[in-house]
C-alpha cells in the first residue's frame, strides 16, 4: 500500500471546508430531484457508500465520482467555470509581468503597460 500524502493526513482547512461545501451542494440537488443514494448510484455505475463519502467531503473520494454526480444530475456546464483561464485574475497578472519581461529583453512586442 503506496504510503499516505500529506494532504490525505492532513489536509488544509480550506481544502476541507470546500470539499464539505461541494458535498452537501450535491446532496441538496439530489434531494430536490428527488433521487435516492440508491438511484444515483445505479446510474453511475458505484457503491452509494461512493456517494455518501462524495456528499460528506471525504477526501479520498475521486474527482470522477463529484463530475459524475454533476453530470448525472444536469449540474456539469458549472463546472465549466472552475479553473478558467480567462477569469484566473493571480495567473493573469503574473503572465502579464512575464510578457514585460520578454518585452525589455527584446523577446517581442508587448502590449502591457
Amino acid at each position: 500500500m503506496p504510503p499516505r500524502s500529506a494532504l490525505t493526513n492532513a489536509p488544509p482547512f480550506a481544502v476541507q471546508d470546500a470539499l464539505k461545501s461541494l458535498g452537501n451542494n450535491l446532496r441538496t440537488a439530489r434531494l430536490r430531484r428527488n433521487l435516492s443514494l440508491v438511484d444515483l448510484a445505479a446510474k453511475l455505475g458505484v457503491d452509494r457508500h461512493v456517494l455518501t463519502d462524495a456528499e460528506n467531503g471525504k477526501l479520498g473520494t475521486s474527482v470522477g465520482v463529484y463530475v459524475g454526480m454533476l453530470w448525472a444530475m444536469n449540474l456539469l456546464s458549472s463546472l465549466e467555470s472552475v479553473a478558467d483561464p480567462k477569469a484566473d485574475e493571480e495567473g493573469l497578472a503574473l503572465s502579464g509581468l512575464d510578457e514585460r519581461e520578454r518585452a525589455r529583453s527584446g523577446g517581442g512586442p508587448s502590449n502591457a503597460f
